[in-house]
């Protein structure tokens, strides 16, 4: 089982969540299903790993470059490069 990726929540009111998402290699945010609209902005590059109820998905991310998923996702997400990586995640209430 993989440890822990660092979540820091920079904004959270009535209107928005943002969390910030520091993983070091191996690490990963644990099995969640996302309650709210949501856009993620990739602060490195280098490809994440989902697990969802479908099987493993990887999702190359690049520094800079939002996107943006509806509520109702449900994945963990996995850093398997060997170096950190780290996404800023805004939720949308």
């Amino acid at each position: 089982m993989p440890g822990q990726a660092q979540p820091t929540v920079r904004v959270d009111n009535d209107k928005v969540k943002v969390t910030e998402w520091s993983f070091a290699p191996g690490t990963a945010t644990g099995y969640h299903k996302h309650q709210y609209d949501y856009i993620v902005v990739p602060l490195s590059t280098g490809i994440l790993t989902m697990q969802a109820p479908d099987g493993e998905h990887k999702a190359q991310l690049t520094s800079g470059l939002p996107y943006f998923r509806k509520a109702g996702v449900e994945h963990d997400v996995i850093n398997k490069n060997a170096f950190p990586f780290v996404f800023v995640e805004i939720e949308i209430k």
